[in-house]
């Protein structure tokens, strides 16, 4: 159990009526040990420690009031779905007032000797209303293990009406010729579910797509396939035709199509000169349409700590809590590994999450990719929580917050 206690906490930063909605805060037993710091208009940050049973936790927090002219939030991207930055280089660069690293990904592993790994995350992603990338299998997923009922298709996101939610997104799309109609069931993702049909965009970036027909559906560390096939569209028109994944810069205007068993069987019927075209989306369980969104996994509903989370493991973690309907959003990371901070187990993160205020919660990639960082009083982003091995790792996605 988590040795807090709950008081109502008022913000400077925000409005009256924002801090009512936004409900209790959870302190430390010896209280919030810093101040609130404005980052910006609508956008707060302070630091304080919490009590567990194996020890003290530093916990690192950002408050955005999303309801406030001139605060949003958006997906921090480094350019490509399968390229890495750190954090902080990309708030800076991208204009944000804070950040936090994002979903799992797939990181360096020596299952498939040969294969390079990609850097892509696990989830789906929506950048500016469009599908960036479909989820993986659940049994190719990197991070802790999902939860009675998760899915790699959960994320968190932002809505066109500018307000935090969670939802589930499912890519849907179809390959249409003028003989054929082919069900496609990935987009630019490390790993293809068994005997299906891709799609790599320029949104993709410069790595091998070899890891895409790499192990199974339940088995990360299966075999690759050595049944692929691959299929270059260029303006609607098929260009060009390859046995094995390719790699390097796609450019624009161009999808490259890959199948492995049985879909790679399908594509081999489309050869040069074939008018191809390309229709997808994702069905969302949200009512608004997202205009961003990058995968997590929910560990709070109604205020309350979903059954089954680990409470053994405790680590540096990061994650984003939404109260008040969705205008209060909250970014988490905590210390761990390094100092005397212990991090939290996920269980307690969810506890943590429900006496915060917040309706739902749902966790990050943590360990040494756990990163909050913020603008300082100087203008600088700056990294808060206390980094694994003092380094700062670079991701592929986070959460950015904006204000003007």
């Amino acid at each position: 159990m988590l040795g807090f206690v709950v008081a109502t906490v008022v913000p400077s930063w925000t409005t009256a009526s924002a801090s009512a909605s936004a409900g209790a805060a959870a302190v430390g037993r010896a209280g919030v040990e810093k101040p609130s710091e404005v980052v910006a208009p609508g956008v707060g940050y302070r630091a304080f420690t919490v009590r567990t049973s194996h020890g003290s936790a530093r916990v690192h927090l950002v408050t955005v009031d999303l309801g406030r002219r001139g605060a949003r939030a958006g997906l921090l991207y480094p350019g490509g779905v399968a390229v890495r930055e750190k954090v902080s280089v990309m708030a800076a660069e991208q204009g944000a007032v804070a950040a936090i690293n994002g979903d799992f990904f797939d990181i360096e592993e020596s299952q498939h000797p040969g294969v390079q790994s990609t850097g892509a995350t696990s989830g789906p992603a929506v950048l500016a209303g469009r599908p960036l990338k479909g989820a993986v299998p659940d049994g190719q997923r990197f991070g802790w293990p999902l939860p009675a009922g998760g899915s790699t298709q959960d994320v968190v996101g932002i809505g066109t009406d500018g307000l935090a939610r969670t939802a589930r997104l499912a890519l849907q799309g179809r390959i249409r010729t003028a003989h054929a109609v082919l069900p496609l069931r990935g987009l630019n993702q490390y790993a293809l579910p068994v005997g299906s049909i891709g799609a790599f965009t320029p949104n993709w970036g410069e790595a091998s797509r070899a890891r895409a027909a790499c192990g199974t559906d339940d088995d990360r560390a299966a075999p690759c396939t050595p049944n692929t096939y691959e299929v270059t569209v260029r303006n609607g028109i098929v260009r060009s035709v390859a046995r094995a994944p390719g790699s390097g810069r796609i450019p624009a205007g161009t999808v490259v199509l890959l199948g492995r068993e049985a879909g790679a069987d399908a594509l081999r019927a489309l050869t040069p000169g074939t008018a191809v075209r390309l229709d997808y989306h994702f069905s969302s369980t949200s009512r608004v349409p997202l205009a961003s969104a990058l995968g997590s996994h929910p560990i709070v509903q109604h205020r309350r700590a979903l059954p089954g989370l680990d409470k053994a493991v405790a680590e540096p973690r990061s994650a984003v809590g939404i109260a008040a309907g969705g205008r209060i959003m909250r970014l988490l990371s905590t210390d761990g590994r390094e100092g005397t901070s212990s991090g939290l187990t996920v269980s307690e993160l969810a506890n943590l999450l429900a006496a915060l205020g917040c309706d739902e919660g749902a966790y990050l990639d943590g360990g040494a990719s756990a990163t909050l960082a913020t603008r300082d009083h100087t203008g600088r982003i700056v990294v808060r929580n206390a980094l694994d091995h003092g380094a700062e790792r670079p991701v592929p996605n986070g959460l950015a917050i904006y204000s003007r």
